[in-house]
């Protein structure tokens, strides 16, 4: 058994990703907002790295079912159909739309990843789904990645704890033991200090107190929904697109798989 976290995707190299399966989290907001988006019908989400790149994407593939969706410092970037707010993903706006998505950290940190076997993003409101892809990455012998999106280049706490809330998941009822990095240890130690009520850190987090001041409180109480969105995304050929659930249906909740107890 082999988890590691990344705290930030900084010096991530392609032998770092190679053949690994690869959890990417950027709980505020990026993922969660993948995750509402394809679970309201979007039909792909195409992470770009900057707001040039979206917009030369959007003029070259030139589709009306495309929606340029982004924040620069956490606000919408001007011009684009879309923020970057899980909220905003509603169903009429981008059922069967592709989205073009650029953001501070999340997008960017898919895009540091390009290379290993699989990608998948992850956040609180996919949560049940992306630990099953991991157990069965985990059964099948290959290592697993959790890779944050951190915040400007450096650790942020709401990343984190997500990672040590997977980690925890993916591990089931046993202790931590070799085969943790140090980083998926301190995750996990995370979640012991602030246990299961999601809210909290993120709201305590560097990114949560800046949603805060800036007015996306609901925002933060919808990236805190476990299993909100309980989609199975994979990154694969630059295109975030739909997977079909690892059994028949998602199982009902990781609670107890995913619980202080058993970290």
């Amino acid at each position: 058994m082999r988890v590691d976290v990344a705290f930030t995707p900084a010096g991530l190299s392609h032998p770092a990703v190679q053949r690994r399966t690869v959890f990417v989290i950027d709980i505020l907001r990026a993922t969660t907002t993948m995750c509402a988006a394809m679970s309201n019908g979007a039909k792909a989400i195409i992470p770009v790295s900057s707001t040039e790149e979206a917009l030369r994407l959007a003029q070259t593939i030139g589709s009306k079912d495309v929606l340029l969706s982004g924040e620069t410092k956490c606000v919408r970037i001007p011009g684009f159909h879309l923020g970057n707010s899980p909220l905003e993903m509603k169903e009429e706006v981008v059922r069967g739309k592709t989205l073009i998505l650029t953001t501070s950290n999340g997008t960017k940190a898919l895009l540091a990843c390009q290379g290993a076997g699989s990608i998948f993003p992850a956040a609180a409101a996919n949560l049940s789904s992306a630990a099953e892809r991991g157990r069965e990455a985990m059964e099948a012998d290959q290592p697993v990645l959790i890779v944050c999106a951190g915040r400007s280049g450096a650790f942020a706490l709401d990343d984190a704890y997500c990672a040590g809330r997977l980690a925890a998941a993916l591990l089931g009822g046993t202790k931590p033991r070799k085969g943790l990095n140090d980083a998926a240890l301190a995750s996990i130690a995370l979640v012991r200090r602030y246990g299961d009520e999601w809210e909290r850190p993120l709201r305590s987090s560097r990114s949560g107190r800046e949603l805060l001041r800036l007015g996306f409180a609901e925002d933060i109480r919808d990236a805190s929904r476990l299993d909100a969105y309980p989609v199975s995304m994979q990154f694969h050929e630059r295109r975030v697109t739909l997977l079909p659930a690892p059994f028949a249906g998602v199982r009902a909740s990781s609670e107890h798989r995913d619980g202080v107890g058993h970290a």
